[in-house]
């Protein structure tokens, strides 16, 4: 599975620790999700689609479309 959370981020030139304080998280579990050590939950994968405006599908690699 390809998990585009890193590609979107550096896209926007979005640290981790910005992505973190942003979505109200730890610096480390974005680490964690970017490197694949932990799978976001539905409700966690929702508020990075919203986010970065893109569909979950897509930030689930499921797709091309935004």
């Amino acid at each position: 599975m390809e998990f585009r959370l890193k590609e979107l981020r550096k896209e926007r030139n979005i640290s981790q620790l910005k992505l973190a304080l942003d979505l109200n998280m730890n610096q480390n579990t974005i680490s964690r999700y970017e490197n694949m050590e932990r799978e976001a939950d539905y409700k966690t994968l929702i508020k990075f689609a919203d986010y970065f405006d893109v569909s979950v599908d897509y930030l689930l690699g499921r797709t091309e479309n935004k």
